[in-house]
């Protein structure tokens, strides 16, 4: 028979202890990630609900991001945001990666040419994360802020990425990203989806027609690296993005050249991960 010995408890104890503080802090982080995805600000009880935690759990692992600055309260609605804190820390690692010094300029000239907004954004799990933008006219400003997370299957942004990604993502993608209907034009049947990621990679851009939000068309580009299997892999994608009342689809094609233009100069100078 083997005996515990005191040593034995106390080293399991320690053990215990140790994963219930990291199973709180998966259960912090969880909390950031649904803030991240929620439109606006939310309650504890809303938060609580969808992350399955008891509210009492919920409320004190906020109050405690509230402290730290990831987590702003709004009294009077007894609502949570995201923080400042959160949005410093995603500079660090946007000028870390190298991405916002880099594409900026890049952007701007593209804008320039375009007359419209510039945007890139990276493949984050099953969404798109905005990571640099410049504005187009001032009469109308793209939300797509840096930091902002979209869904894949009716975005430009999200085509591209998909496309243009290794063979056993790029599928895994295609069979479980959520087709769920964002506007009247999303498309939302796999076998469609399918059939439009394999048009994309063969012409080397993705379109968004109204699919994502009505009355806006996008038009996007990989920024490609080359990759292990010979086969090139997007390290980002770069959109051009206007509303309908300014360009058709047509007049968005005619800005291909130039974000092609683009993506092969942020492809020379994105560092690889």
């Amino acid at each position: 028979m083997t005996s515990i010995t005191s040593d034995d408890a106390a080293d399991a104890a320690v053990g215990d202890e140790k994963r219930g503080k990291t199973d709180m802090v998966g259960k912090a982080l969880s909390l950031l990630t649904m803030l991240g995805d929620a439109p606006g600000a939310t309650t504890a009880a809303d938060l609580s609900r969808r992350a399955d935690l008891p509210f009492s759990t919920a409320y004190r692992l906020l109050q405690s991001l509230q402290r730290a600055g990831f987590v702003d309260f709004e009294p009077e609605g007894k609502k949570y945001s995201l923080g400042l804190r959160v949005f410093q820390l995603g500079l660090y690692v946007s000028n870390s990666l190298g991405f916002a010094g880099t594409a900026t300029p890049v952007l701007e000239r593209l804008t320039e040419a375009t007359g419209e907004a510039s945007i890139l954004a990276v493949l984050d799990n099953d969404r798109f994360l905005t990571v640099a933008k410049v504005d187009g006219p001032k009469a109308f400003r793209v939300t797509s802020d840096p930091g902002y997370r979209g869904h894949l299957h009716c975005s430009a942004f999200g085509k591209a990425l998909i496309a243009f990604a290794p063979a056993e993502e790029r599928e895994h993608l295609v069979e479980t990203v959520d087709l769920v209907p964002v506007a009247p034009r999303t498309i939302t049947d796999r076998e469609a989806f399918r059939a439009e990621i394999g048009r994309v990679r063969a012409q080397g851009y993705a379109v968004m027609d109204e699919e994502n939000e009505v009355g806006m068309r996008a038009i996007a580009v990989p920024v490609l690296a080359a990759s292990g299997d010979g086969e090139p892999r997007a390290l980002a994608a770069i959109a051009c993005s206007a509303p309908t009342v300014r360009m058709g689809v047509d007049e968005l094609l005619d800005q291909l050249p130039a974000l092609q233009q683009a993506a092969e100069e942020l492809a020379a100078r994105l560092p690889r991960s």
